[in-house]
């Protein structure tokens, strides 16, 4: 399976599924750890600072089990290889921070018809749900694709990370084990300043 983003949640993520028995990760992710990225990337340490964040990941996962097999691409995804990075998958972790990218990781998995776990966080927020090839999608939580959309402003603790991030690897879990009650067609809405949690229903 592949995770898509390597930071905030993209590190957690990828760490979850390794300790849980995923041995093959492909980790995309084109940029590298500044000083930014201390405060919720759990990847990012005063030692890592300046290195691929996909590489990075591919060193922590063989930490944790050497027979695992992670492959780390440092590239970004986008129009052209959204297909190519993603083409025999099972599942797809979103982890993404653009959302560009994120409507191109969305087509390429409708067409290669491969199931995503996405999560997305801003500030105390954020969110999770599973997409199936045909469900309703990124349109549907975003608006039209490649439009005007909303930055995050707000910045993101670490907490928020870690709780999207473990709802996020439990959802990639149920996927690739096709265990019942994903959040399919479900968005879960995490607001960890007012400690509510709400399932709002995709149409």
């Amino acid at each position: 399976m592949a995770v898509v983003g390597c930071g905030g949640l993209g590190g957690s993520v990828a760490e979850a599924l390794s300790r849980i028995g995923v041995r093959h990760l492909r980790l995309i992710d084109a940029d590298v750890f500044d000083e930014t990225n201390l405060n919720r990337q759990i990847l990012c340490t005063e030692d890592t600072l300046g290195l691929r964040k996909a590489k990075v990941a591919r060193s922590r996962i063989l930490q944790i089990d050497s027979l695992a097999h992670p492959e780390a691409l440092c590239t970004q995804l986008n129009e052209e290889n959204a297909e190519d990075l993603l083409r025999g998958m099972d599942c797809v972790a979103d982890c993404l921070d653009n959302i560009e990218a994120r409507f191109w990781l969305a087509h390429a998995c409708q067409t290669l018809g491969i199931p995503v776990a996405y999560g997305a966080i801003a500030g105390w927020f954020g969110q999770v749900c599973s997409v199936y090839p045909g469900d309703a999608s990124f349109a549907t939580i975003y608006g039209a694709p490649f439009g005007e959309t909303p930055r995050n402003t707000l910045g993101n603790p670490p907490f928020t990370a870690y709780a999207v991030a473990a709802f996020q690897a439990a959802e990639t879990v149920k996927i690739l084990l096709g265990r019942p009650g994903q959040l399919r067609n479900r968005l879960l809405m995490i607001d960890l300043l007012d400690g509510s949690v709400e399932s709002v229903e995709l149409r």
